[in-house]
Formats: C-alpha cells, structure tokens, sequence
C-alpha cells in the first residue's frame, strides 16, 4: 500500500497545481486512492488494518505526553498520533474530493466552492504536520521513516519498541 500513499501525494501535488478538467479528474483519482486505502484498512495485514493502529483518546493523549516529555517508544508501525493523522488526512482529502464534486455540480453556489478551498488549505496544513511528525519520529528514534516508506523496511525491532 506504500503505492497508494505516494500515488495520493502525486495526486494532491498534481490538484494543488491545475485547474479545470486535469484537476477534477486527479481529484476523481484522489478519491479512489482514499477508497482503496480504507478498503485496505480493514481487509489487509496486520500493520496495515485501522483496528491494529488507531487508538483510543486515552492512549493516545498518554503517548502525546510521553513524545513532550521525549520518552516516548518506538512503534514498529504506526504510533497513536501517525495514526489519528491518518484519520484526518483521509478524512480531509475525502472531504476536499466531495466539495469539490459539488463545486462543479452546482455551479454557482460559491459557498461551496469557498467550502472546498478552505478543506484544500486546512488538508495542507495537515500534510505539513504530518510530515513534521515523520521528520521527529525519524529523528528522534534514529530511522529513515520515509526510506522505509519507500522500500517497506525499518530497523528491526529493539528493547521497548511497540509492535501492537
């Protein structure tokens, strides 16, 4: 599914900067990547299912006291935070293809259209605090996250890490 991510992050990249046709089609294509990906979520391995990684707020908000106190553990997949990220960006991105369907079904209504410019900014701010999570995950845990988003390996796991 390593695919998906970086097609989605073409796709996103690519609607960022077109206009028209190209970019109602990439967000067509977008929407389907998402699709796919929350198929996954539930029918693939283990790693890769929502039910392994996503967890609940009190677990999570423990794991975010532990990353401000810097003790935090490794996690082999997905720590609590990666994974309410993931949530929110697909979330925002499904919701950024629906304006934007709207948008050009009713054209006209700028409500609409204003609606669908406001979730493409606030999808980029997530983007730009998922990637600096990467980046302090990487660095503060001593791994290549996007190395291994790329060729699907990380370090092999050591004392304290998580594997849930």
């Amino acid at each position: 599914m390593r695919i998906a991510h970086w097609l989605l992050v073409a796709c996103i990249v690519a609607a960022w900067f077109t206009r028209g046709a190209p970019h109602a089609w990439i967000g067509y294509a977008v929407l389907l990547v998402v699709l796919v990906r929350i198929v996954w979520g539930f029918t693939g391995p283990r790693l890769a299912r929502f039910a392994q990684f996503v967890r609940g707020p009190s677990r999570t908000f423990a794991y975010a006291r532990r990353v401000l106190g810097r003790k935090e553990e490794r996690h082999l997949g997905h720590n609590p935070l990666g994974a309410w990220m993931i949530v929110a960006l697909l979330t925002t991105v499904m919701l950024v293809s629906a304006s934007g369907w709207l948008a050009i079904t009713d054209r006209g209504v700028e409500w609409v259209q204003d609606l669908h410019e406001w979730l493409a900014d606030l999808l980029l701010a997530l983007a730009a605090l998922h990637v600096a999570g990467v980046v302090y995950s990487s660095l503060r845990h001593g791994e290549n996250l996007v190395g291994a988003m790329l060729t699907g390996r990380k370090r092999p796991p050591a004392a304290g890490d998580v594997f849930e």
